[in-house]
């Protein structure tokens, strides 16, 4: 699935791994990583336990209506500088 300059990879209704290009920071090359959950608590799950390993919260769990109405997700940053994601898209 092709949305400009970010493509996902899996089902064509459902990607399962995105790529996207670097928008941030200078001389090293950020990767976003995005991981689906099967649901919320899944997501929180993830947000516990990268905190408990000391990740960096870069945004807490939460709703994100400008990306589509059911898309909950955390983002961190893992020890190498990267931004991963887990994301549930389905409602509660």
């Amino acid at each position: 699935m092709d949305f400009g300059d970010v493509i996902g990879f899996g089902e064509p209704s459902r990607p399962e791994f995105w790529i996207g290009p670097r928008t941030t920071g200078e001389g090293f090359r950020e990767t976003h990583v995005a991981f689906s959950a099967p649901n919320r608590a899944a997501v929180d799950a993830f947000y516990v336990a990268a905190t408990a390993a000391g990740a960096e919260v870069l945004h807490e769990p939460r709703l994100w209506p400008e990306y589509h109405e059911n898309y909950y997700g955390v983002f961190v940053r893992d020890p190498d500088g990267n931004n991963v994601e887990a994301v549930c898209h389905l409602p509660e």
